[in-house]
């Protein structure tokens, strides 16, 4: 019987990340401003225009998100169910780390390492720890 690698999920989890955090912002930047753009999310990365029109791309291409040229752009229904599935995580990831009484803006960046490993098992523990956490205070 061939041992599991306990590397294959972490390799699968990499390659969604960076989907997670584009559908993510770009559900933000809508809910925010009402559209999002390609300036948006460089800004926001810290990347350059044509770094962000590459992964634009490539998630218009696996049925995330949609765009035309100088259009905003916009998820499709499979870009809003992962943005959302992607902000519960990254809050319940977040209200964890301060419940343990990390500071904002160390939990802010912790987050954003965090909320793409942890398992739907571990994340609901997470949840329920946080629930007994904040009642104890």
């Amino acid at each position: 019987m061939a041992k599991p690698d306990p590397h294959q999920r972490t390799r699968r989890d990499h390659a969604l990340e960076t989907a997670e955090d584009y559908v993510e912002a770009v559900a933000e930047f809508i809910d925010s401003k009402g559209n999002c753009r390609v300036g948006d999310l460089a800004g926001f990365f810290g990347v350059s225009h044509v770094t962000v029109s590459r992964i634009v791309g490539r998630l218009v291409g696996e049925g995330l998100l949609k765009t035309e040229p100088y259009r905003p752009i916009t998820l499709t229904a499979k870009g809003k169910k992962l943005a959302e599935k992607s902000w519960k995580r990254h809050q319940i990831v977040h209200e964890f780390l301060l419940a343990l009484g990390v500071d904002e803006a160390t939990a802010a960046l912790d987050t954003e390492g965090i909320e793409h490993h942890v398992s739907p098992k571990t994340l609901e523990k997470l949840q329920a720890l946080t629930r007994r956490l904040n009642d104890e205070i």
